[in-house]
Protein backbone atom coordinates (compact mmCIF):
# COMPACT_ATOMS: atom_id res chain seq x y z
CA UNK A 1 0.00 0.00 0.00
CA UNK A 2 2.98 2.44 0.87
CA UNK A 3 4.61 2.06 -2.81
CA UNK A 4 1.26 2.30 -4.37
CA UNK A 5 1.12 5.49 -2.45
CA UNK A 6 4.08 6.39 -3.26
CA UNK A 7 3.15 5.41 -7.03
CA UNK A 8 0.29 7.33 -7.34
CA UNK A 9 2.81 10.54 -5.00
CA UNK A 10 5.14 10.04 -7.50
CA UNK A 11 2.21 10.34 -10.56
CA UNK A 12 0.42 13.25 -9.04
CA UNK A 13 3.93 15.03 -8.59
CA UNK A 14 4.83 14.19 -12.39
CA UNK A 15 1.90 15.32 -13.74
CA UNK A 16 1.55 18.54 -11.65
CA UNK A 17 5.13 18.82 -13.08
CA UNK A 18 4.18 18.41 -16.60
CA UNK A 19 1.14 20.63 -15.81
CA UNK A 20 3.40 23.23 -14.65
CA UNK A 21 5.74 23.12 -17.40
CA UNK A 22 2.23 23.00 -19.81
CA UNK A 23 1.37 25.98 -18.19
CA UNK A 24 5.04 28.14 -18.75
CA UNK A 25 5.08 26.85 -22.16
CA UNK A 26 1.13 28.20 -22.50
CA UNK A 27 2.23 31.53 -20.40
CA UNK A 28 4.63 32.15 -23.16
CA UNK A 29 2.62 31.64 -26.12
CA UNK A 30 0.13 33.40 -24.90
CA UNK A 31 2.54 36.34 -24.20
CA UNK A 32 3.72 35.95 -27.71
CA UNK A 33 0.71 36.31 -29.38
CA UNK A 34 0.06 39.15 -27.53
CA UNK A 35 3.14 40.49 -28.32
CA UNK A 36 2.41 40.24 -31.46
CA UNK A 37 -1.26 41.60 -31.59
CA UNK A 38 0.43 44.57 -29.42
CA UNK A 39 2.80 44.92 -33.04
CA UNK A 40 -0.24 45.04 -35.14
CA UNK A 41 -2.04 47.61 -32.97
CA UNK A 42 0.80 49.54 -32.79
CA UNK A 43 1.36 49.37 -36.81
CA UNK A 44 -2.24 50.39 -37.17
CA UNK A 45 -2.39 52.89 -34.91
CA UNK A 46 0.84 54.81 -36.41
CA UNK A 47 -0.21 56.44 -39.95
CA UNK A 48 0.76 54.35 -43.22
CA UNK A 49 2.95 55.83 -45.61
CA UNK A 50 1.18 56.65 -48.83
CA UNK A 51 2.85 57.59 -51.53
CA UNK A 52 2.40 61.54 -52.42
CA UNK A 53 0.08 62.79 -55.02
CA UNK A 54 1.03 65.49 -56.80
CA UNK A 55 -0.95 68.09 -59.22
CA UNK A 56 0.13 70.09 -61.58
CA UNK A 57 -1.36 73.13 -61.73
CA UNK A 58 -0.97 76.01 -64.28
CA UNK A 59 -1.67 79.64 -63.97
CA UNK A 60 -0.61 82.72 -66.04
CA UNK A 61 -0.69 85.26 -63.32
CA UNK A 62 2.97 86.53 -63.99
CA UNK A 63 2.92 89.90 -64.41
CA UNK A 64 2.73 92.92 -61.79
CA UNK A 65 -0.47 93.94 -62.02
CA UNK A 66 -1.70 89.95 -61.26
CA UNK A 67 0.59 90.13 -58.27
CA UNK A 68 -2.12 90.23 -55.95
CA UNK A 69 -3.99 87.10 -57.70
CA UNK A 70 -1.03 84.84 -57.38
CA UNK A 71 -0.21 85.58 -53.71
CA UNK A 72 -4.19 84.69 -52.99
CA UNK A 73 -4.01 81.33 -54.94
CA UNK A 74 -0.56 80.43 -53.77
CA UNK A 75 -1.79 81.10 -50.28
CA UNK A 76 -4.78 78.76 -50.82
CA UNK A 77 -2.71 76.37 -52.23
CA UNK A 78 -0.11 76.15 -49.02
CA UNK A 79 -3.20 75.84 -46.85
CA UNK A 80 -4.11 72.99 -48.92
CA UNK A 81 -1.01 71.27 -49.02
CA UNK A 82 -0.84 71.49 -44.87
CA UNK A 83 -4.55 70.06 -44.27
CA UNK A 84 -3.71 67.57 -47.21
CA UNK A 85 0.08 66.21 -46.29
CA UNK A 86 -0.59 63.84 -48.90
CA UNK A 87 -1.06 66.22 -51.88
CA UNK A 88 1.41 68.23 -53.50
CA UNK A 89 0.79 70.87 -56.15
CA UNK A 90 3.16 71.59 -58.94
CA UNK A 91 2.46 75.53 -58.92
CA UNK A 92 3.68 77.25 -62.33
CA UNK A 93 3.34 80.37 -64.22
CA UNK A 94 3.45 80.45 -67.59
CA UNK A 95 2.94 83.62 -70.01
CA UNK A 96 -0.43 84.14 -71.21
CA UNK A 97 -0.10 83.67 -75.15
CA UNK A 98 2.57 80.61 -74.97
CA UNK A 99 0.14 78.93 -72.18
CA UNK A 100 -3.05 79.75 -74.80
CA UNK A 101 -1.77 79.53 -78.19
CA UNK A 102 1.26 76.90 -77.89
CA UNK A 103 0.94 74.70 -74.81
CA UNK A 104 -2.47 74.13 -74.27
CA UNK A 105 -3.29 73.61 -78.16
CA UNK A 106 -0.52 71.38 -78.16
CA UNK A 107 -1.50 69.28 -75.23
CA UNK A 108 -4.99 69.01 -76.03
CA UNK A 109 -3.98 67.36 -79.09
CA UNK A 110 -1.86 64.76 -77.49
CA UNK A 111 -4.45 64.46 -74.38
CA UNK A 112 -1.63 65.48 -72.03
CA UNK A 113 -2.51 68.86 -70.49
CA UNK A 114 -1.98 69.85 -67.06
CA UNK A 115 -4.32 68.69 -64.18
CA UNK A 116 -5.51 72.06 -63.44
CA UNK A 117 -5.19 75.28 -65.61
CA UNK A 118 -6.46 78.32 -66.66
CA UNK A 119 -8.73 78.38 -69.31
CA UNK A 120 -10.86 80.58 -71.76
CA UNK A 121 -14.68 79.80 -72.33
CA UNK A 122 -16.35 80.27 -74.92
CA UNK A 123 -16.05 78.78 -78.73
CA UNK A 124 -12.46 77.90 -76.96
CA UNK A 125 -13.29 75.42 -75.01
CA UNK A 126 -15.87 73.71 -77.60
CA UNK A 127 -13.01 70.87 -79.19
CA UNK A 128 -11.38 70.67 -75.62
CA UNK A 129 -14.41 69.42 -74.84
CA UNK A 130 -15.61 67.57 -77.78
CA UNK A 131 -12.54 66.01 -77.82
CA UNK A 132 -13.46 64.49 -74.26
CA UNK A 133 -10.01 66.63 -73.26
CA UNK A 134 -12.03 68.40 -70.15
CA UNK A 135 -13.46 67.18 -66.91
CA UNK A 136 -16.88 68.16 -66.45
CA UNK A 137 -17.88 69.97 -63.76
CA UNK A 138 -21.86 69.39 -63.38
CA UNK A 139 -21.82 66.82 -60.82
CA UNK A 140 -18.75 68.84 -58.75
CA UNK A 141 -21.69 72.02 -58.59
CA UNK A 142 -24.45 70.27 -57.34
CA UNK A 143 -22.36 68.04 -55.04
CA UNK A 144 -21.03 71.36 -53.21
CA UNK A 145 -24.56 73.42 -53.79
CA UNK A 146 -22.97 75.68 -56.29
CA UNK A 147 -25.40 75.24 -59.42
CA UNK A 148 -26.56 78.94 -58.63
CA UNK A 149 -23.51 79.87 -57.20
CA UNK A 150 -22.25 82.15 -60.52
CA UNK A 151 -23.52 85.20 -62.39
CA UNK A 152 -22.83 83.17 -65.71
CA UNK A 153 -21.72 80.01 -66.55
CA UNK A 154 -23.58 80.12 -70.34
CA UNK A 155 -20.24 79.60 -71.66
CA UNK A 156 -18.57 77.38 -69.68
CA UNK A 157 -21.24 74.78 -71.06
CA UNK A 158 -21.53 72.03 -73.74
CA UNK A 159 -23.96 70.13 -74.38
CA UNK A 160 -25.07 69.07 -70.82
CA UNK A 161 -21.73 69.40 -69.15
CA UNK A 162 -19.85 72.71 -67.36
CA UNK A 163 -15.56 72.66 -68.47
CA UNK A 164 -14.89 75.20 -66.01
CA UNK A 165 -15.46 77.83 -64.36
CA UNK A 166 -14.85 81.76 -64.29
CA UNK A 167 -12.25 82.68 -61.43
CA UNK A 168 -13.13 86.15 -61.62
CA UNK A 169 -15.78 89.07 -64.19
CA UNK A 170 -14.13 91.53 -66.53
CA UNK A 171 -14.73 94.53 -68.13
CA UNK A 172 -13.13 96.38 -71.06
CA UNK A 173 -12.93 99.98 -70.61
CA UNK A 174 -10.68 103.04 -71.62
CA UNK A 175 -9.15 104.36 -68.74
CA UNK A 176 -8.07 108.06 -69.11
CA UNK A 177 -6.09 110.63 -67.22
CA UNK A 178 -8.14 113.27 -65.54
CA UNK A 179 -5.61 115.60 -64.60
CA UNK A 180 -4.07 115.51 -68.35
CA UNK A 181 -7.38 116.20 -69.53
CA UNK A 182 -8.47 118.58 -67.07
CA UNK A 183 -4.80 120.40 -67.68
CA UNK A 184 -5.14 120.27 -71.72
CA UNK A 185 -9.37 121.31 -71.69
CA UNK A 186 -10.19 118.12 -73.38
CA UNK A 187 -13.52 116.13 -72.33
CA UNK A 188 -14.27 112.40 -72.55
CA UNK A 189 -14.83 111.18 -76.58
CA UNK A 190 -17.96 110.51 -77.43
CA UNK A 191 -17.52 110.01 -80.69
CA UNK A 192 -15.16 110.09 -83.69
CA UNK A 193 -14.90 113.62 -84.31
CA UNK A 194 -14.18 114.04 -80.68
CA UNK A 195 -12.01 111.45 -80.72
CA UNK A 196 -9.81 112.59 -83.14
CA UNK A 197 -9.63 116.10 -81.60
CA UNK A 198 -8.31 114.34 -78.44
CA UNK A 199 -5.68 112.16 -80.36
CA UNK A 200 -4.49 115.40 -81.95
CA UNK A 201 -4.43 117.62 -78.93
CA UNK A 202 -2.78 114.74 -76.53
CA UNK A 203 -0.01 114.68 -79.43
CA UNK A 204 0.49 118.36 -79.36
CA UNK A 205 1.48 118.07 -75.86
CA UNK A 206 3.79 115.90 -76.41
CA UNK A 207 1.83 112.87 -74.89
CA UNK A 208 0.67 109.18 -76.20
CA UNK A 209 -2.83 109.04 -76.94
CA UNK A 210 -3.53 105.71 -76.36
CA UNK A 211 -1.28 103.66 -74.27
CA UNK A 212 -0.09 100.12 -75.83
CA UNK A 213 2.23 97.29 -74.83
CA UNK A 214 1.32 94.82 -78.55
CA UNK A 215 3.80 92.30 -77.98
CA UNK A 216 1.01 89.59 -77.02
CA UNK A 217 -0.90 91.53 -80.10
CA UNK A 218 -4.41 90.93 -78.28
CA UNK A 219 -3.95 94.08 -76.71
CA UNK A 220 -4.29 95.71 -80.35
CA UNK A 221 -6.87 93.59 -81.27
CA UNK A 222 -9.12 95.28 -78.35
CA UNK A 223 -9.09 97.93 -80.35
CA UNK A 224 -9.95 96.55 -83.62
CA UNK A 225 -12.82 94.39 -81.75
CA UNK A 226 -14.08 98.06 -80.69
CA UNK A 227 -14.28 99.30 -84.12
CA UNK A 228 -16.02 95.61 -85.55
CA UNK A 229 -18.74 96.34 -83.33
CA UNK A 230 -19.38 99.92 -83.11
CA UNK A 231 -19.88 99.23 -87.00
CA UNK A 232 -21.91 96.02 -86.99
CA UNK A 233 -23.31 95.37 -83.63
CA UNK A 234 -22.96 91.61 -82.17
CA UNK A 235 -25.25 90.39 -84.79
CA UNK A 236 -22.38 89.37 -87.44
CA UNK A 237 -20.15 87.67 -84.79
CA UNK A 238 -22.65 85.83 -83.62
CA UNK A 239 -23.46 84.18 -86.64
CA UNK A 240 -19.77 83.44 -87.47
CA UNK A 241 -20.02 81.33 -84.07
CA UNK A 242 -22.64 79.24 -85.17
CA UNK A 243 -21.35 78.58 -88.30
CA UNK A 244 -23.62 80.88 -90.49
CA UNK A 245 -21.41 84.11 -90.87
CA UNK A 246 -19.08 85.64 -92.99
CA UNK A 247 -15.98 88.49 -92.10
CA UNK A 248 -17.25 89.80 -96.08
CA UNK A 249 -19.93 91.95 -94.93
CA UNK A 250 -20.45 96.09 -95.75
CA UNK A 251 -20.33 96.69 -91.80
CA UNK A 252 -16.77 95.09 -91.18
CA UNK A 253 -15.38 96.74 -94.08
CA UNK A 254 -16.52 100.02 -92.79
CA UNK A 255 -15.20 99.51 -89.84
CA UNK A 256 -11.89 98.07 -91.10
CA UNK A 257 -11.50 101.26 -92.99
CA UNK A 258 -12.18 103.21 -90.16
CA UNK A 259 -9.73 101.77 -88.15
CA UNK A 260 -7.16 102.16 -90.67
CA UNK A 261 -7.79 105.78 -90.32
CA UNK A 262 -7.57 105.40 -86.51
CA UNK A 263 -4.34 103.83 -87.15
CA UNK A 264 -3.13 106.90 -89.51
CA UNK A 265 -3.44 109.34 -86.58
CA UNK A 266 -0.61 107.53 -84.96
CA UNK A 267 -2.39 106.71 -81.58
CA UNK A 268 0.09 104.41 -79.91
CA UNK A 269 3.58 104.66 -78.63
CA UNK A 270 6.36 104.24 -81.49
CA UNK A 271 7.49 100.10 -81.91
CA UNK A 272 4.69 99.02 -79.95
CA UNK A 273 4.67 95.29 -81.48
CA UNK A 274 7.71 95.29 -79.57
CA UNK A 275 6.66 96.97 -76.49
CA UNK A 276 5.19 94.78 -73.55
CA UNK A 277 2.07 94.76 -71.75
CA UNK A 278 3.99 96.22 -68.62
CA UNK A 279 5.75 99.10 -70.86
CA UNK A 280 2.03 100.39 -71.43
CA UNK A 281 0.77 100.43 -67.74
CA UNK A 282 3.91 102.06 -66.61
CA UNK A 283 3.69 104.61 -69.53
CA UNK A 284 0.10 105.32 -67.83
CA UNK A 285 0.65 105.45 -64.66
CA UNK A 286 4.01 107.58 -65.30
CA UNK A 287 1.76 110.09 -66.73
CA UNK A 288 2.99 109.80 -70.13
CA UNK A 289 -0.72 108.67 -71.79
CA UNK A 290 -3.75 110.08 -71.49
CA UNK A 291 -5.72 106.85 -72.60
CA UNK A 292 -5.38 103.13 -71.95
CA UNK A 293 -7.94 100.68 -73.03
CA UNK A 294 -7.23 97.74 -71.03
CA UNK A 295 -9.81 95.20 -68.77
CA UNK A 296 -10.27 95.81 -65.07
CA UNK A 297 -8.09 93.27 -64.16
CA UNK A 298 -5.34 96.54 -64.22
CA UNK A 299 -7.31 98.40 -61.32
CA UNK A 300 -4.31 97.02 -58.47
CA UNK A 301 -2.22 98.74 -60.20
CA UNK A 302 -4.43 102.73 -59.77
CA UNK A 303 -5.18 101.67 -56.27
CA UNK A 304 -4.51 99.19 -53.33
CA UNK A 305 -1.32 98.85 -50.97
CA UNK A 306 1.49 98.49 -54.17
CA UNK A 307 -0.02 101.65 -56.24
CA UNK A 308 0.97 105.07 -57.19
CA UNK A 309 -0.25 107.17 -53.68
CA UNK A 310 -3.16 109.54 -54.78
CA UNK A 311 -2.62 108.09 -59.02
CA UNK A 312 -6.43 106.57 -58.38
CA UNK A 313 -8.06 110.27 -57.96
CA UNK A 314 -6.34 110.86 -61.38
CA UNK A 315 -8.71 107.97 -63.22
CA UNK A 316 -11.83 107.98 -64.52
CA UNK A 317 -12.96 105.08 -67.22
CA UNK A 318 -15.58 105.46 -70.29
CA UNK A 319 -16.91 103.44 -72.92
CA UNK A 320 -15.34 103.63 -76.08
CA UNK A 321 -16.75 106.10 -78.45
CA UNK A 322 -19.56 105.94 -81.17
CA UNK A 323 -17.96 105.49 -83.94
CA UNK A 324 -20.63 104.77 -86.96
CA UNK A 325 -24.72 105.53 -87.52
CA UNK A 326 -27.08 104.13 -84.17
CA UNK A 327 -27.18 100.82 -84.03
CA UNK A 328 -28.87 98.84 -81.27
CA UNK A 329 -25.76 97.24 -80.07
CA UNK A 330 -23.18 99.81 -80.90
CA UNK A 331 -22.50 101.12 -77.85
CA UNK A 332 -21.91 97.98 -76.27
CA UNK A 333 -19.24 97.24 -73.54
CA UNK A 334 -17.19 94.47 -73.53
CA UNK A 335 -17.73 92.48 -70.96
CA UNK A 336 -17.50 89.09 -69.61
CA UNK A 337 -16.69 86.12 -67.25
CA UNK A 338 -14.84 84.25 -69.76
CA UNK A 339 -11.40 83.85 -67.48
CA UNK A 340 -11.10 80.49 -65.20
CA UNK A 341 -10.41 77.28 -64.36
CA UNK A 342 -10.38 73.78 -66.27
CA UNK A 343 -9.30 70.29 -64.95
CA UNK A 344 -8.41 68.03 -67.08
CA UNK A 345 -10.33 64.78 -67.80
CA UNK A 346 -7.49 62.63 -67.24
CA UNK A 347 -7.86 63.08 -63.41
CA UNK A 348 -8.91 59.85 -61.96
CA UNK A 349 -9.75 58.63 -58.74
CA UNK A 350 -7.44 60.14 -55.34
CA UNK A 351 -5.79 62.28 -57.68
CA UNK A 352 -9.34 63.62 -58.88
CA UNK A 353 -10.85 64.11 -55.43
CA UNK A 354 -7.96 66.14 -54.48
CA UNK A 355 -8.15 68.60 -57.46
CA UNK A 356 -11.98 69.15 -56.65
CA UNK A 357 -10.99 69.83 -53.08
CA UNK A 358 -8.29 71.98 -54.20
CA UNK A 359 -11.08 73.60 -56.42
CA UNK A 360 -13.96 74.01 -53.95
CA UNK A 361 -11.01 75.73 -51.71
CA UNK A 362 -10.13 78.25 -54.47
CA UNK A 363 -14.05 78.97 -55.23
CA UNK A 364 -14.70 79.17 -51.43
CA UNK A 365 -16.55 82.98 -50.53
CA UNK A 366 -14.01 84.33 -48.40
CA UNK A 367 -11.27 83.50 -50.67
CA UNK A 368 -13.47 84.92 -53.77
CA UNK A 369 -13.90 88.01 -51.32
CA UNK A 370 -10.10 88.12 -51.28
CA UNK A 371 -9.87 88.24 -54.53
CA UNK A 372 -12.09 91.17 -55.16
CA UNK A 373 -10.61 93.24 -51.97
CA UNK A 374 -6.87 92.45 -52.61
CA UNK A 375 -6.76 92.13 -56.70
CA UNK A 376 -9.69 94.08 -57.41
CA UNK A 377 -11.23 91.68 -59.51
CA UNK A 378 -15.12 91.92 -60.53
CA UNK A 379 -16.72 89.01 -58.21
CA UNK A 380 -17.75 85.72 -60.59
CA UNK A 381 -19.93 84.47 -57.99
CA UNK A 382 -22.59 85.71 -56.28
CA UNK A 383 -21.09 86.76 -52.82
CA UNK A 384 -21.57 89.59 -50.75
CA UNK A 385 -19.42 92.38 -51.52
CA UNK A 386 -19.06 95.64 -50.22
CA UNK A 387 -18.39 98.28 -53.24
CA UNK A 388 -17.31 101.02 -50.61
CA UNK A 389 -14.35 99.00 -49.71
CA UNK A 390 -13.07 98.18 -52.88
CA UNK A 391 -11.65 101.58 -53.94
CA UNK A 392 -12.88 104.68 -56.24
CA UNK A 393 -11.41 103.48 -59.71
CA UNK A 394 -13.36 99.99 -58.98
CA UNK A 395 -16.39 102.14 -58.47
CA UNK A 396 -16.18 103.81 -61.41
CA UNK A 397 -16.08 100.27 -63.27
CA UNK A 398 -19.27 99.13 -61.53
CA UNK A 399 -21.18 102.45 -62.35
CA UNK A 400 -20.26 102.11 -65.88
CA UNK A 401 -21.74 98.62 -66.47
CA UNK A 402 -24.97 99.66 -64.74
CA UNK A 403 -24.92 102.52 -66.98
CA UNK A 404 -24.29 100.45 -70.34
CA UNK A 405 -27.35 99.19 -72.34
CA UNK A 406 -25.36 96.09 -74.12
CA UNK A 407 -22.51 94.45 -73.61
CA UNK A 408 -20.51 91.88 -75.91
CA UNK A 409 -18.07 89.40 -75.73
CA UNK A 410 -14.51 90.41 -76.62
CA UNK A 411 -13.67 88.54 -79.91
CA UNK A 412 -10.69 86.67 -78.80
CA UNK A 413 -13.15 84.94 -76.17
CA UNK A 414 -16.18 84.39 -79.28
CA UNK A 415 -13.98 83.02 -81.76
CA UNK A 416 -13.11 79.71 -82.15
CA UNK A 417 -9.47 79.04 -81.17
CA UNK A 418 -8.14 78.60 -85.08
CA UNK A 419 -9.36 82.04 -85.78
CA UNK A 420 -7.66 83.76 -82.87
CA UNK A 421 -4.01 83.40 -83.97
CA UNK A 422 -5.17 84.94 -87.50
CA UNK A 423 -7.19 87.80 -85.80
CA UNK A 424 -4.83 89.09 -83.44
CA UNK A 425 -2.05 89.44 -86.16
CA UNK A 426 -4.51 91.20 -89.01
CA UNK A 427 -5.34 93.79 -86.54
CA UNK A 428 -1.51 93.96 -85.56
CA UNK A 429 -1.13 94.05 -89.78
CA UNK A 430 -3.88 96.85 -89.45
CA UNK A 431 -2.28 99.35 -86.93
CA UNK A 432 1.20 98.79 -89.01
CA UNK A 433 -0.37 99.97 -92.22
CA UNK A 434 0.49 96.92 -94.02
CA UNK A 435 -2.44 95.51 -95.41
CA UNK A 436 -5.81 97.17 -96.96
CA UNK A 437 -9.32 96.80 -95.09
CA UNK A 438 -9.87 94.36 -97.99
CA UNK A 439 -6.94 91.95 -98.04
CA UNK A 440 -7.58 91.72 -93.71
CA UNK A 441 -11.04 90.67 -93.96
CA UNK A 442 -10.33 88.36 -97.02
CA UNK A 443 -6.94 86.79 -94.62
CA UNK A 444 -10.02 85.75 -92.38
CA UNK A 445 -12.28 84.89 -94.36
CA UNK A 446 -10.00 81.96 -95.74
CA UNK A 447 -9.14 81.01 -92.12
CA UNK A 448 -12.84 81.37 -90.91
CA UNK A 449 -13.65 78.94 -94.20
CA UNK A 450 -10.73 76.87 -93.66
CA UNK A 451 -12.37 75.98 -89.55
CA UNK A 452 -16.04 75.28 -91.28
CA UNK A 453 -14.42 72.68 -93.25
CA UNK A 454 -12.35 71.34 -90.67
CA UNK A 455 -15.82 70.95 -88.49
CA UNK A 456 -18.03 70.18 -91.50
CA UNK A 457 -20.40 73.39 -90.86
Amino acid sequence: MNKSFDKLRCGLWNCSLLRGRMRALLAGIFISILIVQGAGCSSESRPQATEKIKLSFRHVWIQEHNAQMLKIVSEVIKQFELDHPNVRVDFEGLDQTVHREQRLKSEMVTGNPPDIFVLFSGAEIEPYARAGRLLDLSGFLKENSMDDGFYDLSLWRFGSGVYGLPIEGFVEPVYYNKQLFAELGLSVPTNWDQLVQVITRLKAAGLVPFSLGNQERWPGAMHYHYFLQRFAGSAVIDQIVKGKGSFMNADYEQATERFLEFAKLSPFPTMSDTRSIDYAEKLFLDGKAGMFLSGSWELNLFQGENSTPGFADKVGVFNFPVLSGPKEASVGLARGYTFGLGLSANLEGERRRAALDLVKAIYAPDVQRRIVYESFRLPAMKIAVDYHRTGPVFKQIVDLLEASPTAFVPYDNALPPALQEPFFQVAEQLIAGNVSAQEALQRLEAQLQQYYELIGK
